[in-house]
């Protein structure tokens, strides 16, 4: 691997980094605003409390 090459593959790392930065940034103030809102977080992902499959 070239100098070049080095250079390109760390700038796209540093490209897909900030926007994968910026993306859990917006999700995190969605969350933010919804949970000040009052309403239920909508996400579908997530962890289950306590093994609860809420089936008794």
């Amino acid at each position: 691997m070239t100098m070049k090459e080095k250079t390109e593959t760390k700038k796209e790392r540093e490209k897909r980094l900030a926007a994968e930065l910026r993306a859990n940034l917006a999700r995190r103030k969605a969350q933010a605003r919804s949970r000040r809102n009052g309403n239920a977080d909508e996400r579908a992902d997530g962890i289950p409390s306590a093994g609860k499959t809420g089936q008794n």
